[in-house]
């Protein structure tokens, strides 16, 4: 193919005169066993093993548990399973000539994990390890959820000779640690209904990616898919369908799934805001919205009404008594503050009481908070914060808005911690991998305060998957591998040089073709994400 050109950048491409001529292949090819996100210190050797499951074994050296035992069959499977492939048939050559890189066979895995397991991950629990690759290899870490990220990054480290009739790993020394204690995705199940089956999915990615936490966002304006015990009328009248809901059953699987990948499971119940759906089935919690004095819709909940709190105590003591984490997303974004004013009612209510419609939602913000089990923790979104309402030093708040470098600064000043996603939202389905990989929150606020101190009240950030254009054909290859990349950032050492697109190294370009072909081989529907290309599969 030839096209006609008058400037242009090329990448894969020859310069012809007014010209340019495709290369016939892959615009990246992919690299072979390289990690996704990057390892904080590797050290890889031009000397290889080959793998055959018939003469390999894992050893448990130390402690143990059924997180530890269920990981092993898992990521046994993965690696003897030719790499994650699907009916690969590999040859393992039983004789082949010497050659100077070949280190002979990998037999054995020793994991010595130094003290108990922990029953759930958290947000300051250790995920360091230490992983060396020779014929005995060793992975060494003092928590359960450190081997969880090593046996995921022993599973990348294998791959397929250019003939495709071996299976190798290179010699390779690996001490890694996540830079950001929070690594998270949202995911929105309330704009469209995604199945158990794709959210497990969706763990399983998040694994590969060494993301820590899955937030949930439960529950908004279109569908309340949360099937209370206690408020059952909740989600027969505010889900799409009754087929298209989340039982406790579920919920307790789907916390399951994560914890055994060392994954916490964080609950949103956004309130005031974003609350429709659950008018469906309790008309008096939300405020009617006037136009003159014709009522024209529903908007928040009522902030002036005990009834509210009262049902927002019980719902929330029944949702975290099923989420185990000790963080729980009360949201209070995008409050419809007009409606409020438009009300009768509450503009009686804020002149007696001399309030603004922006004080009734720091009212309910104080009331609500509160209502959480005793030692959570909440998470809010911005507009919280700015609003002036008193947060404790344990609340994060999600930075999500325009101006947030000024924004994050003024966090961070306050005193409170904060986790980022303003420019890593993945609902922007024109932006690229690359569109999200340039952007790192401490290197942001760093660059304009010169103040190292600040930084380690940023813990952490999250791809955001809003649920509007969405839904279970196409959630999973709209998420990965374009939030690899802020996985990559969360956890991999500053690259302080990236302050554009053009500036991104070349290397991960072929990386990131590796790790989105290895998710597609472990079952993740990956779209491609620089171009031309191709995966065996």
């Amino acid at each position: 193919m030839l096209k006609w050109i008058i400037t242009a950048v090329c990448f894969g491409s020859i310069f012809v005169d007014s010209f340019w001529v495709v290369k016939p292949g892959p615009k990246y090819p992919p690299t072979k066993g390289e990690v996704w996100p990057k390892p904080q210190y590797e050290t890889k050797e031009n000397t290889f093993y080959t793998f055959n499951p018939s003469h390999f074994k894992v050893k448990i050296l130390d402690q143990t548990c059924d997180i530890l035992t269920n990981a092993i069959e898992r990521y046994s499977y993965i690696v003897k399973s030719k790499i994650g492939g699907r009916n690969r048939n590999i040859k393992i050559r039983s004789h082949r000539k010497h050659n100077e890189l070949h280190r002979g066979m990998l037999s054995e895995l020793d994991i010595t994990l130094s003290a108990p397991c922990e029953e759930y991950p958290y947000l300051d629990m250790d995920e360091s390890y230490n992983l060396t690759v020779s014929a005995t290899s060793k992975l060494y870490s003092s928590s359960i959820w450190g081997v969880l990220r090593g046996l995921e990054t022993f599973a990348q480290l294998f791959y397929l000779s250019d003939d495709r009739n071996e299976i190798r790993i290179n010699t390779t020394q690996i001490s890694d640690f996540p830079r950001y204690k929070h690594r998270g995705l949202l995911l929105d199940t309330s704009r469209h209904y995604i199945t158990i089956s794709n959210i497990l999915k969706t763990l399983d990615a998040m694994t590969m990616n060494k993301m820590n936490v899955f937030h949930w966002h439960i529950v908004d304006d279109q569908s309340f898919p949360y099937q209370s015990e206690i408020f059952p009328e909740l989600s027969e009248k505010g889900a799409y369908d009754s087929s298209m809901v989340y039982t406790k059953e579920d919920i307790e699987r789907i916390v399951q799934y994560a914890r055994e990948r060392g994954i916490r499971v964080i609950p949103e119940f956004d309130v005031p805001g974003h609350t429709v759906s659950w008018g469906n089935s309790h008309p008096s919690l939300l405020t009617e919205c006037y136009e003159g004095e014709e009522v024209i819709g529903m908007g928040p909940m009522d902030p002036t009404k005990n009834t509210t709190y009262k049902l927002l105590r019980d719902l929330f003591q029944e949702v975290q008594t099923w989420f185990p984490d000790k963080y729980f997303h009360v949201g209070g974004d995008e409050v419809q503050l007009d409606c409020w004013k438009s009300n009768p009612e509450l503009r009686q209510y804020m002149k007696r009481n001399n309030l603004t419609a922006a004080d009734l939602h720091t009212l309910f913000m104080r009331n609500v908070i509160p209502l959480l089990a005793e030692n959570s923790k909440p998470i809010v979104w911005q507009e919280v914060f700015d609003e002036g309402v008193t947060l404790s030093k344990d609340t994060l708040i999600q930075v999500w808005k325009y101006n947030w470098i000024s924004e994050m600064i003024s966090i961070l000043y306050s005193g409170q911690k904060l986790l980022f996603s303003s420019t890593w939202y993945l609902d922007s389905i024109t932006s690229q991998w690359t569109d999200f990989y340039v952007f790192d929150p401490r290197k942001m606020v760093y660059d304009v305060m010169q103040n190292q101190t600040l930084l380690e009240g940023i813990v952490g950030g999250e791809a955001c998957m809003w649920g509007e254009m969405v839904d279970d054909r196409n959630v999973l290859n709209r998420v990965w591998p374009r939030a690899s990349a802020v996985a990559e950032r969360l956890w991999s050492a500053p690259t302080y040089h990236i302050i554009s697109k053009s500036s991104i190294p070349i290397e991960a370009y072929h990386r990131i073709e590796e790790h989105t072909c290895r998710m597609i081989r472990r079952g993740i529907d990956a779209q491609p994400p620089s171009g031309p290309g191709f995966c065996v599969v």
